[in-house]
């Protein structure tokens, strides 16, 4: 079964996962660094921008994922989706300018939000839809 909208947000992240990494590539290039931040403040934001997103994207998209394949609506999955990938390149961008700033801020927040929204969801499917049991299989032994 294919998910199209988790599947598009995924391709999405993984888009913007990877504008993080080169953002900190170039960074240690230019500063001839190998491992950690070298001192260099700028390469350090650049560094937590993508820890940042690498900890909180699996959340997200597995919520998503997971109330699509419940039937959850297509349209507020590309809302919730479209807004958690703005909202990542606003944190993102923000990070490597001065604190406090919009980007920073409202990437945080909204990805907060985003957050505790597809969780809402997720719980809301648990105890609003019957429960359908598994399938099981009764195996009948005849002994001659």
């Amino acid at each position: 079964m294919v998910l199209p909208v988790t599947l598009s947000i995924a391709a999405a992240a993984a888009l913007v996962n990877l504008w993080l990494a080169l953002r900190i590539v170039v960074g240690r290039v230019r500063g001839k660094i190998l491992i950690g931040d070298g001192g260099d403040s700028r390469l350090g934001a650049g560094m937590r921008a993508q820890a940042n997103f690498v900890e909180y994207a699996p959340f997200v998209l597995i919520l998503m994922g997971l109330i699509e394949l419940a039937g959850g609506s297509s349209f507020w999955l590309w809302v919730l989706g479209g807004a958690f990938i703005l909202a990542r390149i606003g944190h993102g961008w923000g990070m490597m300018r001065p604190a406090p700033n919009i980007g920073r801020a409202g990437g945080a927040i909204g990805t907060w939000a985003i957050s505790a929204l597809l969780a809402g969801w997720a719980i809301g499917i648990v105890y609003t839809h019957p429960v359908v049991p598994v399938a099981t299989t009764t195996i009948l032994r005849i002994d001659r």
